[in-house]
């Protein structure tokens, strides 16, 4: 029974590409993966992609409290400072509506959202979410930093 699930999908990434986005200079890159604190009165996000081959052909917009952070594609993350002690919305389109994760973020620190892509009848579900430290530091010194502020629609509903 697993094979007969797995095998359609390995055929399929056969014919399908990987989409990408542009990426910042390397020095700049180096630096925000340095993982230092957030300015004061501020706390940092780091919103990445996993590099896994589903939904690798899409590539899937990121907000930040309604503004565009920027288009992701797999093994690529972004970098943005916040407003600490308040709420923001981190939200990623999905294949009929966008998707919404909450966080109180705390001056001073920083926090790890991975966005993913949901297999599915439809592969382009995509969806948020908080992870440790440990497994977010991991992912950002692994990929790339995304150049921020290009998403693929200008507004989103939060």
């Amino acid at each position: 029974m697993t094979i007969k699930l797995i095998f359609p999908v390995l055929v399929a990434s056969l014919f399908v590409g990987c989409a990408s986005v542009p990426k910042v200079d390397q020095q700049l890159s180096q630096n925000i993966k340095e993982l230092t604190a957030p300015q004061e009165g501020k706390a940092g996000l780091y919103v990445y992609r996993s590099n896994t081959i589903v939904g690798s052909a899409l590539k899937k917009d990121i907000w930040v409290d309604g503004e565009c952070l920027g288009e992701t594609a797999r093994g690529v993350f972004f970098y943005k400072e916040v407003a600490g002690n308040q709420n923001h919305t981190v939200s990623t389109e999905s294949e009929f509506s966008p998707n919404h994760l909450k966080i109180e973020a705390q001056s001073g620190k920083n926090y790890f959202i991975q966005q993913y892509i949901k297999p599915g009848v439809f592969v382009g579900g995509a969806d948020l979410k908080l992870v440790d430290d440990t497994q977010g530091k991991k992912a950002i010194t692994e990929y790339s930093l995304a150049s921020a502020g290009k998403c693929s629609k200008a507004t989103i509903q939060l």
